[in-house]
């Protein structure tokens, strides 16, 4: 994290710089694109964002480091251990949790988001699929909707209640993306991620999944179900984008190029003939590349102190 970013945090306190730097290194690693866009913000606003991200890749490695088949117990004390220490405030028990508690007390994120969050990680302890799409909604709202929610005070918007909504929207279309992208990989936790009666309206389970999986190949009956839910995800990413005027100018450029990006692994993954089992579906580096110098120069026009 440069020095400009950090200037932003408590003076003297290494601890705390420590761990900005690790949550910054965690989202650079682990979310190439989120991270991308996260560089358009005004660098008073990124270690907060990093220090989110952070906390939620912390809950999301507890739950994925083991032998899916075996350790829930050993999963289920981790998680709360980390809860616990949130909750308590024990700023020492983890590498993540000085910045993800100064973040939210800097920005009065209500602790209620964090509980969603949580509640919806145990979730992934013991629920592999869900029946319909509310049952889907209820691990949504905690997995996602709150992550957008929790963002918003950071981002900022002159009316942050009618704002609420599309961020929450967007976080929603992000996790549906990412749930149409690894569908094979979660498919080796045992997990499906899509709406049981909605598959079923097209012939498809998880027995058939699984056949997809080890060939390698989408059956035809899966590539119509994948193209619904394709549908259905582009509905909530175009909900999600009137949102975006409600947010500060500097805030824009950022939300934009993450919007742009996310929603595109739609379009690959349909330019690909739903291959999903074949390959992870990526937005090639050139494309990135553009829409991450396009959002560069908005987000330099945004700052300028004539605006």
């Amino acid at each position: 994290m440069t020095r400009t970013d950090l200037d932003t945090t408590r003076p003297g306190d290494e601890r705390l710089h420590r761990s900005y730097r690790y949550c910054r290194r965690l989202n650079a690693s682990h979310g190439k694109t989120f991270f991308l866009a996260t560089r358009l913000l005004a660098p008073d606003q990124r270690p907060a964002v990093h220090a989110l991200y952070g906390f939620a890749r912390r809950a999301d490695d507890i739950l994925d480091e083991f032998d899916p088949g075996r350790d829930v117990t050993e999963r289920s004390l981790r998680l709360e251990a980390l809860a616990g220490h949130f909750r308590d405030r024990a700023a020492d028990a983890d590498a993540v949790l000085p910045a993800v508690l100064d973040t939210a007390d800097r920005y009065r994120i209500p602790a209620v988001l964090f509980d969603a969050f949580l509640a919806s990680m145990r979730m992934d302890l013991t629920v592999t699929d869900y029946p319909d799409r509310a049952a889907l909604d209820i691990y949504v709202y905690g997995s996602a909707e709150v992550i957008g929610l929790q963002l918003l005070p950071i981002l900022g918007a002159a009316r942050a209640e009618e704002a609420a909504p599309y961020a929450a929207a967007l976080g929603k279309a992000f996790q549906l993306t990412n749930f149409l992208r690894d569908i094979g990989e979660d498919l080796l936790r045992d997990r499906v991620y899509l709406p049981a009666d909605e598959l079923a309206a097209f012939d498809v389970d998880r027995d058939l999944l699984r056949w997809c999986a080890a060939r390698r190949r989408t059956e035809p009956r899966v590539r119509r179900a994948l193209a619904a839910q394709i549908a259905r995800t582009r509905d909530i990413y175009r909900f999600a984008d009137a949102g975006i005027a409600l947010l500060q100018r500097r805030s824009r450029p950022c939300v934009t190029t993450a919007k742009t990006l996310y929603s595109e692994i739609l379009d690959r993954i349909e330019a690909s003939d739903y291959a999903v089992f074949d390959h992870r579906a990526t937005v090639p580096n050139r494309r990135r590349a553009r829409v991450g110098a396009a959002g560069l120069v908005q987000a330099w026009r945004a700052r300028r102190p004539d605006r």
